[in-house]
């Protein structure tokens, strides 16, 4: 679910119904912002990026929207606005819903304050980098050294940089530039001959592309956001020496946030606990329904070592494959001996939801130590058949 209170930064972001000088607001649906956040979403679906950087990133909207994605590890924001990222920053942290559901790979968010034309090796080689609506605010001097901080020293495996197609323009009423803290708007042909410059000096390829459909009978104009994607070719090296990789630290940290996630074992335990209850209670209670219509003296016979058919365990509905089925029907069935009951590991381990939690019997069994009762040898999960409050 996208976050309610992203920003509307510039003419193009809002959408008006009034008219002005004859000429209606172009209204865009999704708004304008958002169509270049989802671009970004859509790519990281795509390239399943790890390590991925926001350039600009302003009130911190799209760290928001990628923070989702599991298999982003490392998700940094950058910008010249110090007090903006502390007073957004508190949005990132993790709510209780993470700690309740911990993702499967680590993910750390950190905001730093600083500026994108200046060099910090904690940025070097991510998997992306993003430049939304960032080069349009950069005078003559930081344009041109970006693309040696960025391509040159960072040397992403992707760049994407997205800002205003001049030739839209024309469409909005009184518009000459859609912000008043930009300080250039380029055509597609400008953007273009800057991007192939910056890609063929650093050795990356570029495909352009854009959000924002202008109007019909307007298509010549092009895209309202006109996007370059700039991917680093492979066909020589880009690696800098480990002197200037390791040297630069001149972004401050202003705001870090570490998630809970499978790879921490105390919620790896925790998750791994609460699902074998859940499995080991589920058992039981099968089994304790499947005794009812016996004869209480039965029952009662607490020495009587008691075997479970196959029939009380019967696996139904979609939960499972058959693949899965059978792997968990040919497991050690779960056991009676007398007020106890006894669930094998390798019964527990035969679960999709427990198997991937651990990868193998001994470290189930690590998991569990000192969490859950075991049997003597450890070799099966062991609670009692009747509890304090259930009577028969």
């Amino acid at each position: 679910m996208e976050q309610s209170d992203l920003e509307c930064n510039n003419v193009t972001d809002c959408n008006f119904e009034e008219e002005a000088a004859g000429k209606k607001v172009i209204e865009f649906k999704p708004p304008l912002y958002r169509q270049r956040y989802y671009f970004v979403k859509n790519l990281v679906n795509q390239h399943k990026p790890k390590k991925v950087a926001d350039l600009g990133c302003g009130d911190t909207s799209l760290i928001w929207l990628l923070k989702f994605h599991s298999c982003i590890e490392l998700l940094v924001g950058v910008d010249i606005d110090e007090d903006k990222l502390q007073w957004k920053g508190s949005k990132l942290s993790p709510f209780m819903g993470d700690f309740l559901s911990p993702r499967d790979l680590n993910l750390t968010i950190t905001l730093y304050h600083g500026s994108a034309v200046e060099k910090d090796s904690r940025l070097v080689g991510f998997d992306l980098i993003t430049c939304i609506e960032l080069i349009e605010h950069l005078d003559s001097g930081d344009l041109a050294r970006f693309p040696k901080v960025v391509f040159g020293y960072l040397s992403p495996a992707m760049v994407v940089i997205s800002t205003p197609n001049s030739e839209f323009n024309p469409l909005f009423p009184t518009v000459t530039l859609r912000d008043s803290d930009h300080k250039f708007e380029w055509s597609r042909m400008q953007f273009q001959t800057w991007a192939l410059d910056v890609a063929n000096l650093y050795n990356y390829s570029v495909e352009f592309t854009g959000v924002g459909e202008p109007p019909a009978g307007a298509e010549e104009v092009g895209y309202c956001t006109q996007i370059g994607i700039f991917r680093k070719n492979c066909t020589k090296s880009t690696t800098l020496c480990q002197s200037e990789q390791h040297g630069e630290l001149t972004y401050k940290a202003v705001f870090t946030a570490i998630y809970p996630s499978l790879q921490q074992k105390r919620f790896r335990q925790l998750v791994l606990t609460n699902e074998v209850f859940r499995e080991v209670q589920s058992m039981k209670r099968t089994f304790v329904q499947s005794l009812k219509p016996q004869d209480e003296g039965e029952f009662g016979d607490k020495s009587k070592d008691t075997g479970l058919s196959r029939a009380c365990f019967k696996l139904l509905g979609p939960v499972f494959t058959e693949a899965e089925k059978n792997n968990i029907e040919k497991s050690p069935e779960p056991f009676c001996v007398g007020n106890k009951f006894y669930v094998p590991l390798e019964r527990l381990f035969a679960y999709p939801k427990v198997n991937r939690l651990c990868d193998n019997i001994e470290v189930l069994k690590a998991l569990l130590a000192g969490s859950v009762g075991l049997n003597s040898d450890g070799s099966a999960v062991k609670v009692d058949l009747l509890d304090e409050e259930e009577s028969y």
